[in-house]
């Protein structure tokens, strides 16, 4: 049995915000098409069915075009207007539980960050912004080489859905793929 109750990991986080350079409902719908909302009945049907590992992978796939899935979304600005906030904000929840599978075999609190926040966003201006915290920062926290290999190549799949979204990439996404990662 354990004597220590907590465990405590300050850690640092690099936040993301990339000028989208189109409009709110534009880039929404573009995000949207790349990041296609995971198939629940599909998830359901292959537990259900006590699926291999390898059916699940090839699911996956098949949902996931650009590498990831959206688990969950909101329309924040819609509800911050009602208390007379202007523009616009949609936050969701994009992974790919295949993914977090690599890392959860080694512990399983990765799940708090996977799947990924995102949020699009309208600045005061009206410019557009499309927000995520760096993966690899979120997930070097756990001290565990094989976790942090991981949240590597999420930058990489991160950066490849920029490129689909036609996007500008922060260099630092796509380090370790010009270095042969």
């Amino acid at each position: 049995m354990s004597t220590q109750n907590f465990v405590a990991v300050p850690h640092e986080v690099v936040r993301w915000s990339i000028d989208t350079g189109t409009s709110f409902e534009d880039f929404r719908a573009r995000y949207e098409a790349a990041v296609p909302a995971v198939d629940l009945d599909r998830m359901a049907q292959l537990r259900a069915q006590r699926a291999s590992w390898d059916t699940v992978l090839a699911a996956a796939a098949e949902n996931a075009p650009h590498g990831f899935m959206r688990f969950w979304s909101t329309d924040v600005g819609e509800t911050m207007q009602l208390a007379g906030n202007p523009g616009s904000c949609a936050t969701y929840l994009m992974g790919n539980h295949t993914i977090a599978e690599r890392m959860y075999r080694h512990n399983p609190a990765v799940m708090l960050y996977a799947p990924l926040r995102t949020t699009i966003h309208q600045d005061p201006q009206g410019v557009t912004w499309f927000s995520i915290d760096q993966p690899s920062t979120l997930f070097a926290s756990f001290d565990v080489p094989d976790i942090a290999a991981v949240g590597l190549e999420l930058d990489h799949k991160v950066a490849n859905l920029l490129r689909v979204l036609d996007v500008p990439v922060p260099p630092a996404l796509s380090v370790g793929a010009a270095q042969g990662r």
